[in-house]
């Protein structure tokens, strides 16, 4: 006797086929910071990696297009908390910009001291990611999120500048850059040696240090009103009035 596959349960059907998916996706994640940490991007293929899920290869392009999508969303699920939480501080109004910013950067450092999946993760894209033609759209990717980073923290700095914790001729830009540098150079030679220094305890003070140099000499612009906003959309910088 048929069964009309809508009826009579249908709809569990269908519950179930979504969260079989899910699954194997999680799976094929998983396998890929596994293997990518291993053996590194480039040496590794779709193939290995769905065999270290227990998945057909088919499986794989039925969730990603290639190999840099899945590489792609395998830095989002590790990362996403922490955009989302930059991308709220960038659009808040502080009472205190310097302190939000403190907030932000510990927490920062303190979720990869704390988090496996990000301490795979980054360890993946700062040192076993080799960008090749095959990962190119890994790197167009990578800048427009280091844009987007940018951005929401210059914010923070005009911030402060706003109310008076920083000199009017600050150059947020500059700031901008030196912070992202100094937590990226942090991160990258925690996950290279996490047995070097208990990251989650010092990262107040390693950002307090940074902070209270930024505070008390920060760089200067030598025009002010030369500074304009970034483009977020584009991933690149706008324009700036020449000094």
């Amino acid at each position: 006797m048929f069964v009309n596959p809508t009826r009579n349960g249908g709809n569990s059907v269908v519950r179930r086929t979504k969260t079989d998916a899910a699954i194997t996706r999680e799976q094929l994640l998983d396998a890929a910071e596994r293997v990518f940490r291993e053996r590194g991007v480039t040496r590794t293929s779709l193939a290995e990696i769905a065999a270290a899920a227990g998945v057909t290869r088919g499986a794989v392009y039925w969730h990603f297009r290639d190999k840099a999508d899945l590489f792609a969303a395998m830095c989002e699920r590790a990362t996403l908390p922490l955009e989302q939480t930059l991308e709220r501080a960038g659009t808040a109004v502080h009472a205190d910009a310097l302190a939000a910013l403190r907030t932000l950067a510990i927490d920062a450092l303190t979720r990869l001291a704390c988090d496996a999946r990000a301490q795979a993760v980054f360890e993946v894209v700062f040192h076993k990611c080799e960008l090749t033609d095959e990962i190119g759209p890994i790197a167009a990717r990578r800048n427009r999120e280091r844009w987007h980073c940018l951005v929401h923290v210059e914010i923070i700095f005009r911030r402060a500048i706003e109310l008076g914790q920083l000199p009017p001729d600050t150059d947020t830009r500059l700031a901008t850059q030196a912070l992202h540098a100094y937590i990226g150079g942090i991160m990258r030679e925690w996950v290279l040696d996490p047995t070097a220094f208990d990251l989650a305890a010092m990262a107040p003070a390693l950002i307090d240090t940074m902070i209270a140099g930024l505070a008390a000499c920060p760089p200067r612009r030598a025009d002010p009103l030369s500074a304009r906003p970034r483009a977020i959309a584009s991933g690149k910088p706008a324009p700036t009035t020449p000094a």
